[in-house]
C-alpha cells in the first residue's frame, strides 16, 4: 500500500496524503470536486505504517489533514486521527479533512 504524504510548511502544518493511484485525477458529483492536484498531495512515497508514524507526530504538532484515498483513510483510522463519521465520498472516492 503506497500513499503519498506532503507536509505543507505554514503556520500551522498542513498534511496532505493521498493514495498513489490518485494523483493528477479529478472528480466530480454535482457542485463538489476532488482535484488531487501533484503539487499539493505528491510529496513522500511511504508505506502505511510510516504514514501511521508521521500522522501521530504531526497531530501532537497541531497540524491540520487533507487525506483522499481507500489507503490514506486506513492510515489516518489507525493513527487515531479520524473515525469513520467523518469521512465523506465523491465518486465513492473517500476524503475528509480534520482540523485539530
Amino acid at each position: 500500500m503506497k500513499i503519498f504524504i506532503k507536509i505543507h510548511k505554514t503556520y500551522r502544518n498542513v498534511v496532505a496524503l493521498c493514495d498513489v493511484e490518485l494523483i493528477g485525477k479529478k472528480f466530480e458529483e454535482g457542485k463538489r470536486q476532488l482535484y488531487l492536484r501533484e503539487n499539493f498531495y505528491k510529496g513522500k512515497e511511504v508505506e502505511l505504517d510510516e504514514a501511521i508514524k508521521i500522522l501521530k507526530k504531526q497531530s501532537i504538532e497541531d497540524a491540520t489533514f487533507n487525506i483522499v484515498g481507500e489507503n490514506s483513510i486506513k492510515a489516518a483510522i489507525k493513527a487515531d486521527i479520524i473515525n469513520k463519521t467523518s469521512i465523506d465520498k465523491i465518486k465513492n472516492i473517500p476524503f475528509t479533512l480534520v482540523l485539530i
